[in-house]
């Protein structure tokens, strides 16, 4: 059994009654798509974000490529991001016709080194997209600045990080659109795929509702082309107001167990998580570092525990982008950490005996190495 699947049979153990229970209230509803589930979530989640707007989405890869849509960023534009990030964000973005422009990352944070973006900006960018990688923010300051003098519009990507704030504002609330994954292992996840987005802009809001359902304004009759058919289904949404509720304390229980972790290995050899100065860390992940990350992932295996990596190969190195023009070497901060870093257990439902067990696993084998 993977640690994914492992995660998932806890949560829903723990939640079975009332995940029950959306089902039945949705399917009993008579209304299966875009009913009063998704409206009560859309106006929920805004709620708890302190903006106007949240559009429900069918994923989180989506709420990227239709939030640059409804940002009016498309064909001809270039889209300033970073390389270490989910395959999606970059499909996204060329979902929507632009060009992903990469920088190099900061090595304590492993997020987008901003000091970076100015030099990258050119006469086709049209936006920023700073990923929100881990469970943290970008320095957002910054980029806000940048944005503001050059005319750009940004695009958060949150899909890593629910309830995480920057100097008490939260991911999402700073650019034109925050966008979101609800995939199953998300912080705030569905059991099954679902997205959204949510933005402060009533015009950007009103294009993404036309975005989602086929560019349609009134039923049958389109105002945007080409339209998608990308919307929340009633019962993740349904789910989502349930689990929204119990986000705090999903971030609670995540932040203790980061704690933990801190403790017990903060005097090894490993590089801990680093949390930028005014940064509310999320921790979707505990992320790692040491040198021999490979040879420690092996012999951990030996203790029957299996670790992920997040992510092992830079975007920028697939040969399935090699059409972005970028060689090995063009973002050397980058494809070093992709050789070093490791993920450690990180979910609500962990206990301290299973947590005990992987951080004195992993200190008999750093011992060794």
């Amino acid at each position: 059994m993977t640690a994914l699947v492992w995660e998932y049979l806890q949560e829903y153990e723990n939640e079975r009654e009332e995940v029950l229970d959306a089902v039945e209230t949705v399917f009993r509803s008579g209304r299966l798509i875009l009913g009063k589930s998704v409206k009560g979530f859309e106006e929920e989640y805004a709620a708890y974000h302190g903006v106007p707007h949240c559009v429900g989405l069918d994923n989180g890869t989506n709420a990227v490529k239709l939030g640059l849509q409804a940002l009016e960023v498309g064909p001809g534009d270039e889209v300033i991001t970073v390389a270490n990030t989910a395959v999606p964000t970059v499909t996204a973005i060329e979902g929507a016709g632009a060009t992903p422009v990469f920088v190099d990352i900061r090595p304590d944070t492993y997020l987008m080194d901003t000091d970076q973006v100015a030099a990258a900006i050119t006469s086709r960018t049209k936006a920023i997209l700073p990923v929100h990688l881990y469970g943290q923010c970008v320095d957002m300051t910054p980029l806000t600045e940048l944005a503001r003098r050059h005319g750009l519009v940004i695009l958060e990507d949150c899909a890593q990080a629910h309830g995480a704030r920057q100097h008490g504002r939260m991911a999402g609330t700073f650019g034109g659109v925050g966008a979101f994954s609800f995939y199953p292992t998300k912080i705030l996840g569905t059991y099954g795929d679902a997205g959204g987005a949510i933005t402060s802009d009533d015009t950007v809001a009103d294009n993404l509702r036309h975005l989602r359902y086929y560019g349609m304004k009134d039923r049958y009759y389109v105002v945007r082309n080409p339209g998608h058919n990308s919307r929340l289904d009633e019962l993740h949404a349904e789910i989502l107001r349930r689990k929204l509720k119990r986000l705090d304390g999903y971030l609670e229980a995540r932040r203790a167990l980061a704690l933990r972790y801190d403790e017990a290995l903060r005097d090894t050899e490993l590089v801990l998580p680093a949390v930028a100065p005014g940064n509310l860390h999320s921790y979707y992940l505990y992320v790692v570092r040491h040198p021999k990350r490979d040879e420690i992932i092996e012999a951990l295996k030996g203790y029957d525990i299996a670790l992920n990596i997040s992510y092992p190969w830079p975007i920028h190195t697939m040969t399935g982008f090699a059409h972005l023009g970028y060689r090995e070497g063009a973002l050397p901060v980058t494809e070093r950490l992709a050789g070093e870093i490791f993920s450690l257990p990180m979910y609500p439902a962990l206990s301290h005996d299973v947590q005990d067990k992987v951080i004195s696993a992993l200190r008999e084998v750093l011992a060794t190495r």
